[in-house]
């Protein structure tokens, strides 16, 4: 009997903000998987360990989370005014399925610095010492990012005293500006808000009617009152993650909700797109523990949000819906602006699961339409190891 060999992919292993992924070079891609495509998708799926019946993704680079189930593929920009095209895949932990319909916000933090490692910006666009600034164009949305990356003596500077709750050890701080960041390619034809309504009631029929406002900005998300759907929104992982029960009836609240913003046509096709929309809840501050044990004061936060990524509770925040949360809050009369207190503001500081972050957008009317020019947030982002992946020669 023929046994196909094992093949090894040049890869980077890394950390950005609250996630983890397996980092390549388009050009290190074996030929036909360098197109989008089944074979694409099926390299992916293995390398990640995917789909695995067990949900640990034990033969692979997953960590069995939403947060650890990624890959990102890197490459030199066609574009003008741009350094490098980013494409993320969000690999399915126990189906046979990579979800390319959005961004992952935490790991744009990590593209910058890789893309620098990696010799696909111009050297004469990169400080010896200083901050590198890394035009990214995201390729699953068309919207351009920039990262201002730190350098110290020719090499990208890692380490640092930046703490982001969520990460364990501090690094070096990586600022992320999200340029016009409504999601044009999204539902309901461009809009930000796609239903035209800043608040909408959200009819699930079997379940209830819950007011929601549903945005385009950073990936397409579905915020709902937290106290509406039974929560307090001081919740953490597992008094959600493990009621079956509960994650079923937020998941079809999800469905109908992007059905209403135009994503999908037919509720049977949520099932295939669980990376977008999201789904969060918000509440006004409350103090609670977070799950590091760390005491987070209702006194030094704007408001509380709960997000779901791929149908359980984050354990943090994802980065794209902090940008959503950001947009959101910064527009008066949505829910998340009213649940920070209402009125114009340029920042909050909201209330996650592992602890806080301040997330920042401009916002401004034109002739009765909301734009936001950018939001912007810290993370940071690490290399944890490099080398190659190696996946069977016959898998994809």
């Amino acid at each position: 009997m023929a046994h196909a060999p094992q093949i090894k992919i040049p890869a980077t292993y890394m950390r950005g903000g609250t996630s983890k992924g397996v980092f390549f070079r388009l050009q290190d891609l074996p030929e036909r998987a360098q197109v989008p495509g089944e074979a694409r998708d099926k390299l992916l799926l293995r390398v990640i360990g995917s789909p695995d019946p067990y949900g640990k993704q034990i033969d692979g680079m997953g960590g069995a989370t939403s947060s650890t189930s990624k890959t990102v593929i890197v490459s030199k920009s066609t574009r003008a005014d741009h350094d490098v095209d980013y494409l993320f895949g969000q690999v399915s932990i126990d189906k046979a399925f990579v979800d390319w319909s959005g961004n992952c916000g935490n790991l744009s933090s990590a593209v910058g610095s890789f893309a620098i490692a990696s010799g696909l910006v111009d050297a004469a666009r990169v400080p010896k010492d200083g901050m590198a600034v890394v035009r990214i164009w995201q390729a699953n949305i068309a919207k351009t990012i920039i990262a201002h990356v730190p350098m110290t003596n020719g090499e990208v500077q890692e380490t640092g005293d930046f703490e982001l709750d969520g990460v364990t050890f501090p690094a070096a701080e990586v600022q992320l500006e999200f340029m016009d960041p409504a999601a044009e390619e999204e539902g309901g034809g461009g809009a930000m808000f796609p239903t035209g309504q800043l608040v909408d009631d959200l009819e699930v029929p079997g379940i209830g009617t819950f007011k929601a406002t549903m945005i385009n900005a950073g990936i397409p998300t579905i915020f709902v009152n937290a106290e509406d759907i039974g929560y307090t929104g001081t919740e953490l992982q597992d008094a959600i993650n493990g009621d079956t029960h509960a994650l079923g009836r937020v998941e079809t609240i999800r469905a109908h909700g992007a059905m209403k913003m135009g994503l999908i046509k037919t509720l049977d096709e949520a099932a295939k797109r669980q990376h977008t929309p999201k789904i969060a809840f918000v509440a006004k501050p409350q103090s609670y523990t977070a799950s590091s044990g760390k005491r987070v004061e209702a006194a030094d936060i704007d408001l509380l949000v709960r997000a779901l990524s791929m149908g359980k509770l984050h354990h943090a925040m994802m980065g794209t819906a902090a940008v959503a949360i950001g947009t959101a809050a910064a527009i008066p009369g949505t829910l998340v602006n009213l649940a920070a207190g209402g009125g114009e503001r340029e920042a909050v500081r909201f209330g996650h699961p592992s602890g806080t972050l301040r997330v920042g957008a401009e916002a401004r009317q034109v002739n009765g339409e909301w734009t936001v020019t950018k939001a912007a947030m810290s993370r940071s982002a690490r290399v944890l190891m490099e080398g190659w992946v190696r996946v069977p020669g016959d898998a994809f």
